[in-house]
């Protein structure tokens, strides 16, 4: 059996409805996510949670230690599975991705999924290391650019065309358990 990593970024309660972040969308997101997350879990994959916080800002939505920060129940980590912090939106700190994918079983996992919520803000040179993106287990928000509201779905379709213009295959979740 090929060895699988699953990578989860930031599903956290800031961007649920009621937080400080809200995203777009997020429910489809989350449930899409669960699906994976389950799949993920029967195969005996290796999981691994971030958790974007950051410490010494109170009222940051980031805020270590607030509620905003928690994992959302409903893809919150089980035991046996890495919760890694990290303090900045774009950066998964690679050292410790590594430490986590580069031990026992799973040292050298051909298959990186990764799911994420608000995905346009993530750094597209990280997501160069993952060979799978889930697309519609992220979420993003509406932006403005040069003066144009630009509703959250386009924003989350010109990001996973880009993505998968050159880096990793972007699937969404029906297409990933297809095989």
């Amino acid at each position: 059996m090929e060895k699988r990593a699953l990578i989860v970024v930031d599903l956290q309660n800031k961007y649920r409805a009621d937080g400080k972040l809200p995203l777009k969308n997020l429910d489809q997101t989350i449930a899409n996510a669960k699906c994976v997350l389950t799949a993920a879990r029967d195969r005996q994959d290796l999981i691994v949670h971030f958790r974007h916080e950051t410490p010494g800002f109170a009222d940051a939505p980031f805020a270590a230690g607030t509620n905003g920060t928690e994992i959302i129940a409903a893809v919150a980590p089980v035991d046996g599975e890495a919760i890694l912090s990290k303090r900045y939106p774009q950066v998964l700190p690679r050292h410790r991705t590594e430490e986590h994918l580069g031990r026992g079983e799973h040292h050298g996992c051909r298959d990186l999924w990764r799911g994420e919520p608000h995905v346009h803000r993530c750094n597209r040179a990280c997501l160069i290391r993952f060979r799978t993106v889930v697309g519609d287990a992220c979420a993003t928000h509406a932006r403005v650019s040069d003066g144009v509201d630009v509703p959250a779905p386009q924003v989350h379709a010109r990001f996973m065309a880009a993505l998968a213009f050159a880096y990793p295959k972007v699937v969404p979740t029906s297409v990933l358990f297809a095989d």
